[in-house]
């Protein structure tokens, strides 16, 4: 399985009508770079605002998950979304005329198929995938909704659905990989109880709704008035209920067709997190409320556990600079030198180290009897090590000296203590220009995070 992202060779566009406000809808899918993820873009508006398909702009799941930002809406967009996901593709532009995808015929079966055509190909980056190593879940206390994501080899999904009626009794579905998809989980449609059917025409909703895409259990007794109401609304003569409970006119694809539905929500509503999951997801009872609460759930551990990776490096290796080295580049020297080892160095990034010992002049005062590394010179550590970054960019940098500018969102998680190895990481935030250098850092101790901030700082000729 290739591990490099994914995006469509060619734009394809579809059309139909929206289930909640029966207009014509026009959506096309585009191609779109590396690192985009899904994003939705407003044709209909000015400016075309672009709304990214992610957990946190849920804005409510009523009728279906609803996104929204800077107060433009895209509605029930699961489906769609998890034709892309379950295809592998990792970077697509949706425009769409409406704020609400075509329904088609309520699965994602036509989405899979226009997506297919597209072409689907590599890009040159490669894919991130969030790798499940220990159970995380949410429970909805007021539904008993639950959502459980567990270690496996690859992405899987079982949801169990159980909604308390006669004519939909307990469902259960599941794929073993994604690529299971395409026959066993797109073509499964959108469903509805007879009930709520009837509070959607009362609130002059559901006007894209047909009884050819989604599948309606009569749970209680129709009355005249329904039937007259039903009649109207689908645009039929005569409405009457199949023996398994299930108004005419369609047939179902699997008698499990319900439970397979439920499954396919929970990929497009998980869609959002953003990242690949290599896990299995067993979704009890799942809804878009529990689904789209779980997503906003991951999100945040994955993007919390992003920011705390801790780089690894082999110690034992023959570092990419060792302390004279350093010394050749940094004008610091003992005992404010405050790394003594870089690890790596690109043209955008730097890694180094320090060993702390008690030995450090500090430790003296800081404190007498309970020895703490001050949370200044850890942020001067970070900074030196930024400072080999931008100083490397110059042919003479012994002829140069480093000046703070500025520091941003500092912040310290651990203390630093005698015997440490501190892992110092620093990234770009912007190219290096006139000789400033903005950079994002982190320090690192005992496979934990323990500082991080935003530094600027400036390197200026020797007077």
């Amino acid at each position: 399985m290739s591990t490099n992202q994914k995006t469509i060779q060619n734009e394809i566009s579809l059309s139909g009508v929206g289930l909640h406000t029966g207009k014509k809808v026009t959506m096309t899918f585009k191609p779109a770079p590396i690192n985009n993820g899904y994003a939705f873009v407003r044709v209909d508006l000015e400016g075309k605002p672009i709304i990214q398909a992610q957990a946190c702009n849920v804005v409510n799941t009523q009728r279906g998950t609803n996104l929204e930002k800077n107060g433009v809406q895209i509605n029930t967009c699961e489906h769609v979304l998890a034709a892309a996901y379950a295809l592998g593709i990792d970077n697509l532009n949706i425009e769409i005329d409406s704020p609400e995808p075509p329904i088609m015929d309520g699965s994602s079966k036509f989405f899979v198929e226009a997506l297919e055509k597209a072409l689907i190909e590599e890009q040159d980056a490669a894919r991130e995938e969030y790798i499940v190593k220990e159970i995380i879940s949410y429970k909805d206390a007021e539904t008993g909704s639950e959502i459980i994501l567990m270690p496996a080899d690859e992405y899987q999904v079982t949801a169990i659905v159980d909604f308390g009626t006669k004519v939909l009794g307990t469902q259960n579905a599941a794929i073993n990989s994604l690529s299971d998809f395409k026959d066993e989980i797109a073509a499964a449609r959108t469903f509805s109880f007879l009930h709520e059917i009837e509070m959607l025409i009362d609130n002059d909703l559901i006007k894209g709704g047909d009884l050819n895409n989604a599948i309606v259990y009569v749970d209680k007794e129709i009355s005249e008035e329904t039937t007259e109401k039903l009649k109207k609304v689908f645009n039929r003569k005569e409405i009457s209920v199949t023996p398994n409970g299930i108004l005419d006119n369609l047939t179902l694809h699997w008698t499990n067709e319900a439970a397979r539905h439920k499954l396919l929500d929970v990929i497009g509503d998980l869609a959002l997190v953003g990242t690949r999951i290599r896990g299995k997801i067993i979704a009890n009872k799942p809804g878009h409320k529990v689904n789209t609460a779980f997503a906003k759930k991951l999100s945040k551990i994955i993007k919390t556990e992003k920011r705390n990776k801790v780089p690894y490096f082999d110690l034992n290796e023959t570092p990419l600079m060792d302390i004279h080295k350093i010394m050749d580049i940094l004008p610091h020297r003992p005992p404010f030198l405050l790394i003594d080892r870089i690890l790596e160095l690109t043209d955008k990034s730097v890694v180094g180290m320090k060993n702390v010992t008690m030995n450090e002049g500090f430790f003296v005062g800081h404190f007498p009897e309970a020895p703490v590394m001050p949370g200044v010179l850890q942020v001067e550590a970070m900074a030196q090590c930024g400072g080999v970054l931008v100083l490397s960019t110059v042919p003479d940098p012994e002829n140069y000296l480093t000046y703070f500018m500025k520091m941003d969102n500092v912040k310290f998680k651990q203390k630093v203590l005698p015997g440490d190895t501190l892992i110092f990481s620093c990234e770009l935030i912007t190219p290096i220009r006139r000789g400033i250098c903005h950079m994002q850092a982190y320090a690192y101790a005992n496979n934990k995070l323990v500082a991080e901030a935003q530094l600027m700082a400036q390197i200026a000729k020797k007077q």
